[in-house]
């Protein structure tokens, strides 16, 4: 006798309950809506065959509202039967999710469904040769839908209408958000490592708090008034904008010419510098202090980059003197150094300055040469000494160094 347990049949009626049950035991957990009739499967599968056309804004499913139970269907019917990508995004499958370009989801519950790579807009290809009205057409509309715990890794979220979705836990990693309409958005929980918030539109009532930042890019975000605080930004080392900026490559894998170069740092300049200024507008002056300081390294990049030499070797000088008036400890260690390195060759030229100086003497004499006193150890030196040229050199270098810590913080503390 078989003892191999026969497959489950498929419900006949349309309990929820059961068909839930029925998916878990076909492997497929994510799936519980009864499945849909073969006149709704007929109707998205002529959708499904309508090709793209971005120019006159055609789309397999544009203006098609669609419930969970097609997006279910749509998924496991995805490429032939091969069903949803759902491969980690780390691995960088190579492969497109559904194309729900213009589609109706709006308040869809799409709760933990694969949607892996969506196409909901225009990738940064397509989007490079469209018209503001061709992307405006390519648009989901996701308002009030819930997305939580969705897999949405790699998926293209341009411009989309997110307003009140809930996207708690949601895992968008590596996925592109720019211009997308997140006011009102419930985001606590939402991993967001490498993904692109570019453009994006917060507001008071989105609920960004308790999320993965790592790497994400914010050139252009509208923060408005949304809760900074709620945000742990230690997490954040650098912002995806930079990490996109430092990469010798385009998203597209070619090779960046020397004007997008720039183009590249100057946005992670600009992100860096937004995003700093929305910090200090939250009183979050330590946390926006980080951002800020960043923004000078990538500034002096591109100083760089457009062959600015002295630009860059002043901003270069700056950084090692003060770091900007971020680092204020390196004034202190260049003081040190400078009062050291004086001191040794005030000592070191006792034979040649004919003034014998013990080794607390000559630190004495750095010191208020180094702050252009005047002091001299004796009565015979003249201005021709080398001891007294020596000191001349230590009090033109402080003046230097006093000069620029002046100016780096009264830049940083005073805004001038």
């Amino acid at each position: 006798m078989d003892s191999t347990l026969a497959s489950p049949e498929p419900p006949s009626s349309n309990d929820r309950g059961a068909w839930t049950a029925y998916w878990k035991s076909q492997g497929l957990s994510w799936r519980t809506e009864p499945q849909i009739d073969e006149r709704r499967q007929s109707e998205l599968t002529r959708c499904r065959t309508i090709a793209p056309d971005i120019k006159n804004g055609f789309y397999p499913f544009k203006n098609v509202k669609l419930s969970r139970a097609d997006i279910e269907w749509l998924l496991a019917t995805h490429k032939n039967g091969h069903g949803p990508i759902d491969k980690d995004y780390m691995n960088r499958f190579k492969g497109e999710g559904l194309d729900l370009r213009g589609a109706d989801l709006r308040a869809v519950d799409l709760q933990g469904l694969p949607l892996t790579y969506l196409r909901a807009h225009l990738n940064r290809s397509e989007a490079i040769g469209a018209t503001l009205e061709q992307r405006h057409m390519a648009k989901i509309h996701l308002e009030g839908a819930n997305l939580s715990f969705a897999r949405l890794e790699g998926a293209y979220l341009c411009m989309a209408c997110l307003e009140g979705a809930n996207l708690s836990q949601a895992h968008l990693e590596g996925a592109d958000l720019y211009r997308a309409h997140l006011e009102n958005a419930h985001l606590k929980g939402t991993c967001l490592e490498r993904a692109s918030l570019r453009g994006c539109f917060f507001n008071v009532e989105t609920a960004l708090y308790d999320v993965k930042l790592g790497d994400v890019s914010v050139a252009d975000t509208h923060w408005s008034d949304m809760n900074l605080s709620r945000i742990d930004w230690d997490q954040v080392t650098e912002l995806g904008d930079e990490s996109e900026a430092r990469s010798s490559k385009r998203w597209d894998g070619k090779k960046k010419t020397k004007n997008e170069k720039v183009i590249f740092y100057e946005t992670a300049v600009r992100a860096n510098r937004q995003l700093a200024a929305a910090l200090e507008a939250q009183g979050m002056n330590e946390v926006a202090a980080k951002f800020s300081y960043r923004s000078q390294l990538l500034q002096r990049k591109v100083v760089w980059e457009k062959r600015k030499f002295a630009q860059y070797l002043l901003s270069l000088f700056l950084s090692m003197v003060s770091g900007y008036g971020y680092k204020l400890w390196r004034s202190l260690a260049a003081y040190t150094l400078v009062i050291v390195t004086f001191a040794m060759a005030y000592y070191l030229f006792n034979s040649i300055a004919r003034v014998p100086l013990t080794p607390l003497e000559s630190v004495v004499f750095s010191v208020t040469s180094f702050h252009g006193r005047g002091f001299s150890p004796g009565d015979n030196i003249g201005l021709s000494n080398p001891l007294t040229v020596l000191a001349a050199l230590e009090a033109f270098v402080g003046l230097i160094v006093e000069v620029t810590l002046i100016s780096t913080l009264t830049q940083r503390f005073f805004k001038r």
